[in-house]
């Protein structure tokens, strides 16, 4: 499955898909980037006069690149029938820790890059890290879905 299939199948629409584009994925981890564009929704009223990107949506960017992209490839590779069939996985984000260190203003470009604690009976947790275009660490945490 290649990531353009996997972008087809994410449960999201702008204005609230966070993904961009998905660089590197298999049975380990994923890699991928979205550019938070400075007309975005909530930056209209996050921080009157000094926009600056909600944390939630933060978690929100790294579990759609982290969790749910990566949740769909790993449970395609075990049920092809499900991408044979065009069927659309259903997903639901259990459990999020998250720690921030730099805020993420409206037109950065961050990258994900998540790595693979666990997948078993449906339940992925991985351990997802944001980066912002300085390669400086923007928030790390552990971010765990049900995927089925």
């Amino acid at each position: 499955m290649t990531p353009n299939e996997i972008l087809s199948r994410l449960p999201y629409s702008e204005p609230f898909l966070f993904v961009d584009k998905l660089y590197e994925i298999d049975e380990n981890g994923v890699t991928g980037t979205f550019h938070f564009k400075e007309d975005l929704w909530f930056y209209k009223g996050h921080f009157k006069d000094n926009p600056v990107t909600p944390g939630v949506i933060l978690t929100e960017c790294m579990a759609q690149i982290g969790v749910v992209s990566l949740g769909i490839f790993l449970l395609m590779q075990e049920n092809p029938e499900i991408s044979e069939n065009k069927l659309m996985p259903k997903l639901a984000m259990s459990s999020s820790e998250v720690d921030y260190y730099l805020p993420v203003y409206p037109g950065e470009k961050v990258k994900v890059v998540s790595k693979k604690i666990y997948f078993r009976f449906n339940k992925l947790k991985c351990e997802t890290q944001m980066y912002n275009a300085s390669r400086k660490l923007v928030c790390k945490g552990k971010i765990a879905g049900m995927v089925y």
